[in-house]
């Protein structure tokens, strides 16, 4: 399995500022992998620790800060000779030691000459509740599943992914179809890594499902043992309450369908733990179109988004001949999983916040907006390869965007006013609209 991070891993390792690097993301999604990956593959040597349920490390760093004393320990605890210039230190489940996270600091000022790197699947929580955390003295990257490219890559089609990256538009027009049948099965598979890793293996979609319901359950499991008590039903209603936002037409998040009566106040709380924990993406809507965007949210109003296409279809009980054959549940679920695989998409492959944008009483609607630049971009999805831009043509007419973008399974095409990205390309959206090649 081919993760693309591990190419902001090797920037990092040759930087001569390198500061500690926490890796980040939601359980279950490869962080544990990658660093081990990048361990074995990029030093002579790999420290390995684990904190969770660690009393011995607990005991190491509640003392003072000394680093020798603390380089001393690892070495007895992972079994290796840690030297600064050819070992990789990786604090695995640092939250649960929040003195080991704070070390990093001291690491930082009096010893850099050692390259580490922390993750933990609850560190968004921890970093909210009073964890002291060495700001400006650390670097962060963030892990998500994997992407679509990511996805061909355990499949082992890697000319397919060449021919992407090259944006041979014409090449990849002919192998349109075998694109797009992929892109059905990465929207019932989604990209957690044991999730691909079965497929890959055993070309079985039961226990793909299997795997996700496992991965589903695991996730409930973790609001009971780390979420606050008093918020784990509203938790639940949030999390289990997705499937059926993203299937409404207007897909605002709408409190008073998770429970009648209900009030934002009563849910944020919740909202931001799923948040913290990577488990859900929150889009805010923009009440206009200036630059900078961020500056014309409106708070009030959002979209929420589950962290994986896979993972919406399973609670969402889609069966794979549903998505293959397209029976009526897909197509009136198809549009969800086609927003939920655009935006992590673009959240993946684009350093810019994502809004969307709706008219005051909502008859019309852009399902994403970006800042690239100083150019504002909406982005309009369909589904399937119907080609009406009604919402989007609206849009240009009130704001007159320059770069206008319709995402769909159409191929490829630059018109006067509009250009039409198949959605098997999105992910290369910055690379389509600013590359010369194209």
């Amino acid at each position: 399995m081919y993760r693309y991070k591990i190419e902001e891993l090797k920037k990092w390792k040759n930087k001569k500022d390198r500061k500690p690097l926490i890796l980040r993301g939601a359980r279950q999604v490869g962080k544990t992998w990658l660093m081990k990956e990048f361990g074995e593959k990029y030093y002579e040597k790999c420290a390995y620790i684990n904190f969770d349920d660690n009393s011995r490390m607990l005991q190491l760093f509640s003392g003072d800060f000394d680093i020798e004393k603390m380089i001393q320990g690892l070495k007895i605890e992972s079994g290796i000779n840690i030297e600064p210039e050819n070992t990789l230190i990786i604090f695995d489940e640092v939250q649960e030691v929040p003195k080991a996270l704070k070390s990093l600091k001291y690491f930082f000022e009096n010893a850099n000459q050692y390259h580490i790197i922390a993750a933990g699947s609850l560190l968004g929580v921890a970093m909210h509740e009073g964890t002291s955390f060495p700001v400006g003295k650390i670097e962060f990257l963030d892990l998500k599943p994997l992407t679509f490219k990511e996805f061909l890559k355990a499949l082992g089609e890697e000319e397919l992914t060449n021919l992407m990256e090259q944006k041979n538009i014409e090449l990849i027009k002919v192998f349109s179809e075998k694109l797009k049948d992929y892109l059905k099965q990465y929207f019932y598979i989604g990209g957690m890594p044991e999730v691909v890793a079965s497929y890959v293996e055993n070309k079985d979609f039961e226990e793909v499902r299997k795997k996700q319901e496992i991965l589903l359950s695991a996730y409930e499991q973790d609001f009971s043992k780390h979420a606050p008590n008093t918020i784990i039903p509203r938790i639940r209603q949030l999390w289990n309450n997705i499937p059926t936002q993203l299937a409404k037409e207007n897909k605002k998040f709408i409190y008073g369908l998770v429970k009648e009566g209900a009030r934002a106040r009563e849910y944020e709380v919740a909202l931001s733990w799923l948040i913290d924990c990577g488990l859900v993406y929150q889009i805010n809507r923009v009440n206009d179109c200036k630059v900078p965007l961020s500056a014309y949210q409106d708070f009030n109003a959002f979209k929420l988004y589950l962290l994986d296409v896979g993972l919406l279809c399973a609670m969402a009980k889609l069966d794979i001949k549903t998505i293959l054959e397209g029976n009526e549940i897909f197509v009136e679920f198809k549009g969800a999983l086609t927003e939920q695989y655009v935006l992590t998409e673009l959240e993946e492959n684009l350093n810019t916040p994502i809004f969307y944008w709706s008219s005051e009483k909502s008859q019309c609607e852009i399902d994403f907006i970006i800042q690239l630049g100083k150019e504002n971009i909406p982005i309009e999805v369909k589904a399937n390869e119907n080609l009406q831009a009604k919402s989007l043509k609206s849009f240009v007419q009130r704001y007159d965007t320059k770069t206008n973008i319709r995402t769909s399974m159409s191929d490829y095409r630059k018109e006067e006013w509009l250009t039409n990205i198949p959605l098997y390309l999105i992910g290369e959206i910055e690379k389509l609209l600013f590359s010369q090649t194209v």
